[in-house]
């Protein structure tokens, strides 16, 4: 009798888990992929997902992600307005510097001078004391900075090149310490026939004054200088003093 009851508790206890099997076969999405290999209807599921894709993206272009970025963009740009930067003078900011210091203490003679006058009683001296004292100090106050604008008015901070038109744009400092900007072509450039110690090249009246090392490309320096052009030598015009 306990044989019988325990073989009819087994039997329904198999029946109970095949009917929960079978539900949750229904309910749960068959998971085809396997942790170690690919079934063959799972292949077939992604095949036919990857074939409604290439459909659909055929039927629809605009839904096509290129997997490189467009290159219409790359197109080619006109050159900036002054060209490429060529050449960047290494005493830029000791030039500006000096004519800034130069500036302002002449900004503060003119204003220490009157006090001077009045304080130490020379506005009741002689004519000639007077005029001894005013030249001194207006040495130091106005042909100080005039001397440093001539001799620096000339230094290049920066040059640009436009290859296509081969012009330069030469900038400058102003007596006001602005940029100022210098256009010259490479045919006004010439090479003055006795070395200066302030002036590397004229550019139509122009002196200009630059350090050889400091081009990026010594090719460039070549250029503007004219030394890349084809020598010519011809003995009929040696004793020409108008040719030569």
């Amino acid at each position: 009798m306990s044989v019988r009851v325990a073989d009819e508790i087994t039997r329904a206890i198999d029946m109970f888990s095949m009917n929960i099997v079978r539900t949750a076969r229904h309910r749960v999405v068959p998971q085809c992929v396997s942790k170690r290999h690919f079934t063959a209807p799972c292949l077939r599921a992604v095949g036919r997902k990857q074939l409604d894709g290439r459909r659909s993206s055929f039927l629809n272009p605009n839904q096509v992600q290129s997997p490189r970025p467009s290159t219409c963009c790359l197109s080619s740009s006109p050159p900036p307005e002054d060209g490429d930067l060529v050449y960047t003078g290494s005493l830029a900011r000791a030039v500006r510097g000096v004519k800034l210091f130069s500036y302002s203490t002449s900004g503060a003679s003119c204003f220490l001078v009157p006090h001077t006058l009045l304080k130490t009683g020379l506005v009741v001296q002689s004519f000639a004391l007077k005029a001894a004292f005013c030249g001194v100090i207006g040495f130091f106050t106005f042909l100080t900075p005039v001397l440093l604008h001539l001799i620096t008015k000339g230094y290049v901070v920066r040059l640009y090149h436009r290859a296509d038109r081969d012009t330069y744009t030469a900038i400058t400092y102003s007596v006001f310490l602005t940029e100022k900007k210098s256009v010259f072509h490479q045919k006004q450039v010439r090479i003055p026939a006795v070395s200066k110690m302030f002036t590397s090249f004229y550019a139509d009246k122009m002196g200009l004054l630059v350090n050889p090392d400091m081009f990026r490309v010594p090719h460039d320096y070549n250029h503007l200088m004219g030394y890349d052009k084809p020598f010519s030598f011809d003995a009929d015009h040696i004793n020409d003093p108008d040719k030569s």
